[in-house]
Order: C-alpha cells, then sequence, then structure tokens
C-alpha cells in the first residue's frame, strides 16, 4: 500500500530509546511525531477505568470498540483523547505499567489504533514508534529503523526515568503474542542504541534517510 504521505517507522522494545530518538528527528525533518506506545497505553488506561481485567481480551475489545477515541495534534505531536477525556497525566501509572503488554495483546486494539495511525499519514509527514510500525502498520514504508540497547542498558534507562516497568516480561509478551509481534522489518536498518546518544542516533537515521533519497 503506498501511503499518502512520507513515514519514517522507527520500532524496537521498551526502554531502547526509540521515543526520544523520534521526538526529536521529528523536530529535526518537521515532521509530525506520533508515539503508537501512548495511544495503547491510552486504550489501557480506559479499559482499567471500566474495570476490566487486562488478561480478559473479550471484554478489551468491546471497550475498546466502544470508545470515542479521538486523535489530535498538540505542538505537532500526536495526542489521544478516550472518550472526551485527556489521559496523559496517567499514560505512566504504575497499573497501566503493568497491564500495557497484556492490552496491547488483544488483536481488535491493535486493529483499530492501527487505523488511527494510518490516518495521520493521510494528511502529514510522520516519525512514528511503536513495535510493529515497520512490520504492520506501515509495511510500505522505504523508511525502517529497528533501535535496539542492552537489557542492562534499558533497565537502567527505566530506573533514571522513576519507572519501573518489568523490562524482560514486557520483551518476552511483545515478542511472542500472536497480534503483530515485536519483530525487526527485513529491510530494516538496526541500530544499537547502548552506548550511543540521542543525537549520535538521530545523526545516524539522518544519514540513512539521505542514502535512501529523502529530502532532509
Amino acid at each position: 500500500m503506498k501511503e499518502a504521505h512520507r513515514v519514517v517507522a522507527i520500532d524496537g522494545p521498551a526502554a531502547s530509546g526509540k521515543s526520544s530518538v523520534a521526538r526529536e528527528l521529528a523536530r529535526r525533518l518537521g515532521f509530525l511525531y506520533v508515539n503508537s506506545g501512548a495511544m495503547y497505553r491510552a486504550i489501557t488506561w480506559d479499559v482499567l477505568q471500566h474495570g476490566v481485567d487486562p488478561d480478559d481480551g473479550a471484554r478489551i475489545a468491546r471497550t475498546a470498540e466502544s470508545a470515542r477515541i479521538t486523535c489530535g495534534l498538540e505542538n505537532n505531536e500526536s495526542r489521544i483523547l478516550i472518550n472526551g477525556v485527556d489521559p496523559t497525566d496517567h499514560l505512566r501509572d504504575t497499573s497501566v505499567n503493568e497491564g500495557v503488554s497484556r492490552v496491547s495483546c488483544v488483536p481488535r486494539v491493535r486493529e483499530i489504533l492501527g487505523a488511527k495511525m494510518r490516518s495521520y499519514a493521510h494528511q502529514h509527514d510522520l516519525v512514528i514508534e511503536g513495535r510493529d510500525i515497520g512490520s504492520v502498520v506501515f509495511p510500505g514504508s522505504p523508511y525502517k529503523f529497528y533501535i535496539d540497547a542492552s537489557l542492562e542498558v534499558r533497565l537502567q534507562r527505566r530506573v533514571a526515568q522513576g519507572q519501573r516497568d518489568e523490562i524482560a516480561a514486557r520483551d518476552r509478551v511483545d515478542s511472542s503474542r500472536r497480534a503483530s509481534p515485536l519483530v525487526i522489518a527485513e529491510d530494516a536498518h538496526v541500530i544499537d542504541s547502548s552506548n550511543l546518544t540521542i543525537e549520535d542516533v538521530v545523526g545516524e537515521i539522518i544519514g540513512q534517510l539521505k542514502m535512501k533519497g529523502l529530502t532532509i
């Protein structure tokens, strides 16, 4: 499928640095930044607000289908509202951290949010990050990157952020789920960010984009 606008897809596991890199890259390119993780966290928050068990896939699907999901923009970044409520302040709540991988496993949730992500590309050039962006959401994009880092480094980053995600457990869930698992797209350029700064990674991506013919 040919996208209406240019899409830079950035995938990688939790705490690999992809969000910081994607945000800075979008700023440098003048593209819209879309954080797919925030969208899944918003749905998870809504599911929990409705008292739904994060392991109850059927009820999660129904909750997601009935939710009024509004995808807007703020400061050239994606912003999601659920039933008119902005859940931004709760996206890193402990309960959301603990439930997001399980909620994200539900195929219907991924279908709904995947469609929302694609809708952004109808009007904007995008830098979008997540776990299945290059492999599932925008497989037609020629600009695919996979950012990784060692487990030790990723754990240190989470602690520095004041968060306590179970990184290894999330890796297992994200990589083994049936619906859109975390994989490296065949044509993705892989970057190990363990010993690199955000600027280092952004610089490498921009270099690759220039080689692929993207006008910077």
